[in-house]
């Protein structure tokens, strides 16, 4: 099953189930937090819970994607209780783009050392046996909701950017339980966009290169996630397919199991307040920076895995920001 969340012409939210070119409205909840909430407090399972509540309304989904009225499939009505974080190095071909990527401008040693030394140890503990803990994965965080767009919609570009570039990811949605546990809705689409010129000339610049927006879905896939997928990920200028490449994800493809990614996560307690939404994304082998490819104003980006429905697009816009002023008290 897949879900998404979406605005009626009057502005008001609702839960839909994807069935082709169909949406049908989830009836008695309004937003995919509220959802989860219940199914965590009744003990229920969000198939089941769906069942019970049962379907009405049906709208045309590709109209609305047009009208960009598909919201992210999961939020929180507070935008600062929505966390957006992220692992790397995490798929088998992700060294090899990391690597590609630092030496066009990076010639020491110890810069490629890191990046293979985490790798490696990914690849050699991070699928341990079952009841074990593996080694932890590299890990960063992009800011709260408000960092997120709805899919459709523009990544802005700041101007103190050196570069803004696509990552088409896999993302696990949670929300925290009242019993301070996380509970895993399912997976979504990503796309974890990043100043990697920024990241290029440090490494020690990857905090800062990834404080910049996101956006995922624009569907919600109930369940586990499979162990392969094979998508594929565009760049549009003016139409026209300037760069593509084929996306792998699942634990096939991965140096880390799920498990051992999500228990890195939510070992911080910090990060199982009641009530809060926190998207995760699982890191990529894929982007076009690591092919030469510098993005510009009006490109558009497109993540596409059949296994999640519709794609996930999103154009880019430049922004001017103005300089912040310190007022001391």
């Amino acid at each position: 099953m897949r879900l998404i969340q979406f605005e009626q012409e009057n502005g008001k939210r609702q839960v839909g189930v994807v069935e082709g070119a169909t949406v049908t409205v989830v009836r008695g909840v309004e937003t995919t937090w509220e959802l989860a909430r219940q199914a965590i407090n009744q003990r229920k399972t969000l198939s089941a819970l769906i069942a019970e509540l049962g379907l009405e309304s049906e709208h045309d989904y590709t109209k609305l994607l047009a009208d960009k009225r598909v919201l992210a499939p999961l939020d929180h009505p507070d935008p600062a209780h929505c966390l957006i974080t992220g692992t790397g190095l995490t798929h088998l071909g992700s060294a090899a783009a990391r690597d590609k990527m630092h030496q066009q401008t990076e010639q020491t040693e110890e810069a490629l050392t890191d990046t293979m030394k985490m790798f490696k140890w990914g690849v050699a503990g991070g699928k341990p046996q079952e009841g074990q803990i593996g080694v932890q994965p590299e890990w960063f965080y992009k800011g709260d909701g408000q960092t997120v767009v709805r899919p459709g919609t523009a990544l802005d570009y700041p101007d103190f950017a050196e570069d803004g570039g696509d990552e088409p990811e896999i993302c696990g949605l949670y929300v925290i339980g009242e019993d301070g546990k996380p509970y895993r809705l399912g997976y979504c689409l990503g796309n974890e966009y990043s100043d990697h010129v920024m990241e290029r000339r440090n490494y020690l610049y990857l905090s800062h290169s990834k404080l910049r927006q996101c956006s995922y879905g624009p569907e919600l896939r109930l369940g586990q996630l499979p162990s392969h997928l094979k998508g594929m990920s565009r760049v549009r200028r003016g139409g026209e397919v300037i760069w593509e490449r084929e996306f792998l994800s699942g634990e096939d493809n991965m140096c880390h199991t799920i498990a051992n990614l999500e228990h890195h996560h939510f070992k911080y307690r910090q990060f199982l307040r009641p009530g809060d939404v926190h998207v995760h994304f699982f890191g990529t082998a894929t982007i076009s920076f690591a092919d030469g490819l510098n993005l510009q104003p009006g490109d558009e980006m497109e993540v596409e895995l059949p296994d999640f429905g519709a794609p996930l697009k999103n154009t880019l816009r430049a922004t001017q920001s103005e300089p912040v002023k310190i007022t001391p008290l």
